[in-house]
């Protein structure tokens, strides 16, 4: 996916579209994993649509429960829940920022002849 060291810096079209993708696999994996947050309050923990989006959303921006959990199973859902959008936060940074990391390092290993 990106140029080895050896190989010239991709033009900036090039990385444009790389943080383009990049965005745009965050983002769909933003909408299923608030999709299964959704679906996961409205089943296990019991909640109309709209409070099981409110709930998904603030776990998942790190904001907390925005109800009360009135059951075991609920509780235990928003936990694993909150505990695997903690890590998909971790992954997305890995996914946005590596486009940008990649590059800034592949222009520390240019050569000066290179650029000519």
């Amino acid at each position: 996916m990106f140029e080895r060291k050896y190989e010239k810096l991709a033009p900036l079209s090039v990385y444009v579209r790389r943080m383009a993708a990049s965005v745009v696999m965050a983002g769909i994996l933003i909408a299923f994993t608030l999709c299964i947050g959704i679906i996961g309050y409205h089943w296990i923990a019991g909640f109309d649509w709209i409070d099981a989006v409110l709930d998904a959303s603030m776990i998942l921006g790190g904001m907390g429960p925005a109800h009360p959990l009135a059951t075991t199973s609920a509780k235990l859902f928003a936990s694993g829940y909150a505990l695997f959008s903690g890590l998909l936060f971790i992954v997305l940074m890995g996914i946005v920022l590596a486009p940008v990391l990649h590059r800034m390092l592949h222009e520390f290993h240019v050569d000066e002849e290179d650029l000519q």
